[in-house]
């Protein structure tokens, strides 16, 4: 049906196209999928198994409007947000562009969402039915950016079964300057003690840009360990990455996702795998819309994977699409279950 449909999709404003998504998640479509069950694909994270590693990453859902129909899609789990303290409008529209002939978006949304009050009374109304993640970040006009992660903490601890802090967004204006060792500290510090005060053993994951320099990678993940974070979601979208584009849309400002990111995201995925290895999950996100492309993610070193844009080109049934493709590689490649093959590429 998507393969019909599609070309009349694209034919509306982006940003419409998945407004008009949500409302047929959330009030009329009836998604049925079609993944086969299989012990291959099943894995443990946060102390909670999942019937596969395919994610929603946030972005998607991200006032929390959708998450169970997402689940009946087939996603293993389901991250929704960036939610902030208060309700914000964004950025200004235009602000999402398709680059169709690159498998690409290229978006400046800047956090737009219905606040954290809102939110989180919608959450409490409608237990998630899967894993469950929420995406936290500061308001754009917030005179303590700190403090606006540990408003949201205090929030959403006891609604889901992770927290990620976002500090990659391209579209919030010095948001990445947590990725600066000093920062990150100070941060990270305070939600650790945020977290002691409020008693919550929340499991924290970490957003991260691509675009970090080699010896951030070093500096981050030594904090990551420090603070004892859960998991790191490897990678957000990229501003740069722009050169071997196709399609005009390339010039307009904000962050990059999809196929061109895949192959930067994967070199990061390893880097990090390799310090971190056992200590700290990685969520791999950036360019997957095949059983091929989350394969290559977790033998980079990502336990799980996330998409958004991988559904916004290939329709609602990719969870179902990258699960049967990633059940037939392990099979073919002699592997019980994913477990075994993380980070084992060279």
């Amino acid at each position: 049906m998507f393969s019909k449909i599609r070309s009349l999709i694209f034919k509306l404003d982006p940003e419409l196209a998945h407004t008009l998504a949500i409302k047929a998640l959330k009030f009329s479509y009836n998604p049925i999928n079609n993944i086969r069950k299989d012990s291959s694909i099943e894995t443990s994270i946060f102390g909670k198994l999942i019937t596969n590693p395919i994610g929603v990453a946030a972005g998607f859902d991200k006032d929390a409007e959708v998450y169970n129909p997402l689940f009946r899609l087939g996603f293993g789990f389901v991250e929704v947000g960036t939610i902030t303290p208060l309700k914000q409008y964004g950025n200004s529209k235009p602000r999402v562009f398709r680059l169709e002939e690159d498998e690409a978006l290229i978006n400046r949304l800047g956090f737009n969402n219905s606040g954290a009050d809102i939110i989180s009374s919608r959450i409490r109304s409608s237990s998630p039915n899967g894993l469950f993640g929420i995406n936290i970040g500061p308001n754009k006009d917030t005179k303590n950016r700190l403090e606006d992660y540990l408003i949201c903490l205090r929030k959403f601890h006891v609604l889901g079964d992770y927290l990620t802090i976002n500090i990659s967004s391209p579209n919030t204006e010095n948001l990445r300057s947590f990725h600066n060792q000093n920062e990150l500290d100070e941060l990270l510090n305070a939600i650790r003690e945020e977290k002691q005060t409020l008693k919550s053993d929340i499991p924290i994951a970490v957003k991260i840009s691509p675009d970090i320099d080699e010896i951030n990678i070093e500096q981050i993940a030594e904090l990551l360990i420090k603070y004892n974070i859960d998991a790191v979601i490897i990678s957000n979208t990229t501003d740069r990455n722009r050169e071997n584009l196709k399609n005009i849309n390339k010039l307009e400002k904000g962050g990059l996702s999809g196929k061109p990111l895949e192959r930067k995201s994967n070199l990061l995925i390893n880097r990090f795998y390799k310090i971190l290895k056992d200590k700290i999950k990685i969520i791999g996100v950036g360019g997957i819309d095949s059983g091929k492309s989350a394969y290559e993610k977790i033998i980079c070193g990502a336990n799980l994977v996330q998409l958004y844009t991988g559904m916004i080109y290939q329709g609602p049934n990719v969870a179902s699409k990258i699960s049967n493709e990633l059940i037939d590689i392990l099979k073919n490649e002699g592997a019980k279950n994913i477990s075994e093959v993380i980070g084992t590429k060279n």
